[in-house]
């Protein structure tokens, strides 16, 4: 189980992903990641998880990764190894990357998912496992302008523009014109996913789900419906 999220996160609205992958874990702890707000306030992030993950019956606890040696810590890994769930918060696009790519724990995570431990990332945590992530590629007023930065690469091909109902669909000129041959741009409104299972992709939440891809008209997505277009997850 995997789902892609589109930000605003641990609210309402968010119920049918959520459940989806609370159902989808396998036996073992559940984590949040609160790697991208550690330059913010990642222990708020944390308690609004854990209120938000109770109301659905599962408890979870933080995997403590805010700084590249907490990823390199084999503690952590080992904790990781057993997992059932990781949810991966919201927050600054690249640190997730930055923090995590090449490391024991980043490893274990991905070795987890692949034995059937549940997989969520929302808005920068989502970005973080597409093959891209998208960051900021100019200081104001460039600032919607958005370049690619190799990611986790959990999808293949695949660059998520999370809040696409809110200020996302002003980083699609910029994306589309930067955009690697082969790159599919998934935009994800908030409080709505990309969920895969082993039934496929599907859209689940509130909004809807778009993919630009090979150059022709987007392909809209709405809840319940299944998504075509995505790669497979690697």
């Amino acid at each position: 189980m995997l789902a892609l999220v589109g930000g605003d996160e641990l609210n309402p609205g968010n119920e049918p992903q959520d459940e989806a992958l609370v159902a989808g874990a396998r036996p073992g702890p559940a984590y949040v990641i609160a790697t991208a707000a550690a330059r913010g306030r990642p222990d708020l992030a944390v308690k609004h998880a854990t209120r938000w993950f109770a109301g659905l019956g599962l408890e979870v606890e933080e995997l403590p990764l805010r700084s590249r040696s907490d990823a390199a810590s084999e503690e952590i890994a080992e904790r990781a190894r057993g997992a059932g769930l990781f949810y991966i918060l919201g927050g600054d696009p690249g640190l997730v990357v930055d923090m995590l790519e090449g490391t024991s724990t980043w490893t274990a995570i991905a070795a987890a998912w692949r034995a059937g431990a549940a997989l969520g990332g929302s808005s920068a945590g989502a970005m973080a496992l597409g093959q891209w992530t998208l960051i900021r590629g100019g200081r104001w007023p460039q600032h919607d302008t958005r370049r690619y930065k190799p990611a986790l690469g959990i999808v293949p091909n695949v660059a998520v523009i999370p809040h696409f109902n809110t200020f996302g669909t002003r980083w699609v000129d910029s994306a589309g014109l930067a955009r690697p041959e082969v790159a599919v741009l998934l935009a994800l409104d908030e409080r709505t996913a990309a969920v895969w299972s082993s039934e496929g992709w599907r859209a689940l939440g509130a909004g809807t789900v778009t993919v630009f891809s090979d150059g022709g008209e987007p392909r809209v997505f709405r809840p319940g419906e299944r998504i075509e277009g995505l790669p497979e997850p690697a």
